[in-house]
C-alpha cells in the first residue's frame, strides 16, 4: 500500500483525514498563491490543490521517499459575488467581510488533489452557506475570540462562527476544509483505504 503525505500545515485537514482512519505523514508545502490574471475562484483552488500536491512530492524525490508514496494536497476559497475572500489582514478587514456575508448566501470550492511519481488526479467541490444577519457587537465579539484571524473568509464553520451559518447545501467537511467523500474516492484510486485503524 502506498504510503500517503498530507502537504498541508491545516489542523482542521488532519483531523479529517484522522476522522476517516488514513494515516499519513504531514509535509511541507510552500507554494505561490497568487491568483492568475482573469482565473476563476474553481481554477484557482484546483491549480493550488495540484501545485500543493506536486510541491510535497518534489520533496519527497529531493530526499529520496518517493517510492511507494502519494501526496494529497487541497485548498479551500470563500467567495461572494465571484471574488474571492482571503484571511483578513485586520479587524476592519474581517468586519467588512463578515458584514458582506451577513444574511446572504456564498460559495466555499474546495479542491482537492492526490499525485504519484506518474499521475496527479483532482477534484473541486461547491458547496453553498446561508449566514443569517450578524450584528456588529456580534462581529466584534467573533474577533476579539481569536478565531477569524487566519481563516478565509474570516470564519471557522467548525468553530464558534458554527451559530451564523443557518443553511448549508453541500459538503459540510468541504468546507473545513477536505471534501471526505471525494478525498476518499481518490485515495481509493491510488490504492489507499480509509479506516485502516479500524483493521485488525
Amino acid at each position: 500500500m502506498p504510503s500517503l503525505y498530507l502537504a498541508s500545515g491545516s489542523p482542521r485537514r488532519r483531523e479529517l483525514l484522522t476522522q476517516i482512519g488514513v494515516p499519513f505523514t504531514a509535509i511541507g508545502a510552500d507554494i505561490d498563491e497568487t491568483p492568475l490574471p482573469d482565473e476563476s475562484p474553481l481554477a484557482y483552488v484546483e491549480r493550488l490543490a495540484r501545485h500543493k500536491a506536486g510541491a510535497g512530492m518534489a520533496t519527497l524525490i529531493a530526499n529520496g521517499n518517493a517510492l511507494n508514496a502519494c501526496v494529497l494536497g487541497a485548498d479551500t476559497a470563500v467567495v461572494l459575488d465571484g471574488s474571492i475572500l482571503g484571511k483578513p489582514i485586520d479587524q476592519a478587514d474581517a468586519w467588512a467581510m463578515l458584514s458582506a456575508l451577513s444574511g446572504r448566501e456564498h460559495e466555499v470550492l474546495t479542491a482537492v488533489a492526490i499525485r504519484d511519481q506518474h499521475r496527479c488526479e483532482s477534484r473541486v467541490v461547491r458547496s453553498i452557506v446561508h449566514f443569517r444577519s450578524i450584528q456588529a457587537a456580534q462581529a466584534q465579539t467573533y474577533w476579539d475570540s481569536g478565531e477569524p484571524q487566519d481563516k478565509a473568509g474570516g470564519y471557522a464553520i467548525q468553530g464558534l462562527a458554527a451559530i451564523f451559518v443557518d443553511g448549508l447545501q453541500g459538503s459540510y467537511s468541504a468546507v473545513v476544509g477536505l471534501p471526505l467523500c471525494e478525498t476518499a474516492e481518490l485515495l481509493g484510486r491510488f490504492g489507499i483505504p480509509c479506516w485502516q485503524r479500524l483493521e485488525g
